[in-house]
């Protein structure tokens, strides 16, 4: 069991067929405020240990998959003395 604060970027490989992960929540799912970034995006530099695993394909569900990449994200948030 991990504990992910609400709005923090999360993501996880399963290494075991039939894995299932639940989710509980501190609030009712809003679809409208769901937001993501994908998974294999470079500029996070995650060494997904696909080879070593032997793993050839990954399975990403479909809203997964449509995730932008960091880059993309039009944020609201600005450290003090940044512009865009």
């Amino acid at each position: 069991m991990i504990w992910v604060p609400a709005g923090f970027a999360h993501g996880f490989l399963s290494l075991e067929d039939g894995t299932e992960v639940l989710y509980k929540t501190t609030d009712f799912y809003y679809p409208e405020y769901d937001a993501g970034i994908r998974w294999d995006d470079p500029a996070l530099e995650i060494s997904w240990p696909l080879e070593q695993y032997l793993i050839s394909s990954v399975i990403i569900n479909e809203k997964d998959s449509r995730l932008p990449l960091l880059h993309e994200i039009d944020s609201p948030f600005r450290y003090p003395g940044e512009s865009r």
